[in-house]
């Protein structure tokens, strides 16, 4: 072989990702891959220009695409309009999985109302579970007695309060590469909102808490993007700290993300105001994913220096780059990665980071994280 020809094991080692030659081949079948050019021998013989196309098949495919549209994507010219077939393809796929999560959201669901149970609620869950094994539900009549199953475990919820930190720790995932602090930081963000799922998309860096608890200890400045969130902070404890909460788009009028993103474009008094922030503040954003970005390039280019950045904005586009980017600093960061956010959740996390330093002040589980 020569040094510009790769084989085929030679292709797969040099791109990894757990590529086999029985996937090139199939890639070559589906047409992914061209075929290659052949040796005397009968040998596949590939090039530079082949590795760099099936990383870009393999990079395609974790992100989540299928195989055809990974094809239609590597198939169009960058100079091209946008194909409104094959955008009509990506949104017809988007659909069928949205399909499938709202399936499994249900069995989820399902699950929940078994497993979150407290102690008392279960009284009733052992009958239960006995009767679901005769259920028929592919019947009229199963479906009817399932509903009267879950009626009858429901009844048991009237009886007591919901005692939440038990039905957590029924449905809550194993977290012990988590310091005691991040999993109380965790509950509580799951318990804002409702969605368990939420733990796989969290992200702490490995500096927040420390960065956090060091912020908080000298009375450092809070700003929050827009007022919803300053009054959804627990203003009684950061007093106590010393901590002053400032609004950095201080419009009581902008209650939405929408309303946040557009007011921050459109009058630069705001950008020109998060310049000013005092080093070693904690920023926290859960609306507007254009502050997030702005706050990203000011760390870039050395003109605020933050301790800590909860970066929970909404948004489809815009917010999951900026949590991409936030990702990237080098500064303590907290974040949900992709689409999820939202104010509540940012101002839960700060809320919950503030609870535990004044509840626990001398622990330091985070530090062997």
């Amino acid at each position: 072989m020569t040094n510009d020809n790769l084989t085929i094991k030679e292709l797969t080692q040099a791109v990894g990702g757990g590529i086999t030659p029985r996937m090139v081949r199939h890639y070559h079948e589906l047409g992914l891959l061209p075929q290659p050019v052949r040796s005397p021998s009968n040998y596949r013989l590939y090039t530079q220009k082949d590795v760099i196309r099936l990383q870009r098949i393999v990079a395609l495919k974790q992100q989540g695409f299928q195989l055809n549209h990974i094809r239609n994507i590597l198939e169009m010219e960058p100079e091209a309009d946008t194909n409104t077939n094959f955008m009509a393809q990506l949104q017809q796929q988007y659909r069928a999985v949205m399909q499938q999560i709202a399936q499994l959201r249900q069995t989820a669901s399902a699950l929940e109302g078994l497993l979150g149970r407290d102690r008392h609620c279960q009284i009733m869950q052992a009958e239960v579970l006995a009767q679901l094994k005769l259920l028929e539900v592919e019947t009229q009549v199963g479906l009817g007695g399932l509903a009267e199953l879950w009626h009858g475990l429901d009844a048991e919820v009237h009886t007591h309060p919901e005692v939440f930190a038990e039905s957590l720790q029924h449905i809550l995932p194993d977290l012990p590469q988590r310091s005691e602090i991040e999993q109380h930081l965790i509950a509580q963000l799951v318990l804002a909102c409702g969605d368990v799922s939420l733990v796989s998309f969290m992200k702490v860096s490995k500096q927040a808490i420390a960065a956090s608890r060091q912020a908080l200890s000298s009375a450092c400045e809070i700003v929050v993007d827009i007022p919803t969130i300053a009054t959804a902070v627990d203003q009684t404890r950061l007093v106590h700290l010393g901590c002053k909460v400032t609004t950095l788009i201080d419009n009581p009028h902008i209650t939405t993300a929408m309303e946040a993103e557009v007011e921050f474009w459109q009058h630069q008094q705001w950008r020109e105001r998060l310049e000013k922030v005092s080093p070693g503040c904690i920023v926290v954003i859960g609306y507007a994913p254009s502050v997030l970005l702005e706050v990203c390039t000011l760390i870039n280019q050395q003109k605020i220096q933050p301790s800590l950045i909860i970066g929970m904005p909404i948004g489809f586009s815009h917010a999951p780059a900026a949590k991409r980017q936030l990702m990237q600093q080098s500064l303590p960061f907290i974040t949900i990665e992709g689409t999820m956010g939202g104010g509540l959740l940012a101002a839960t996390a700060l809320n919950a980071l503030v609870e535990s330093l004044i509840e626990k002040p001398n622990c330091h589980c985070y530090s062997k994280c």
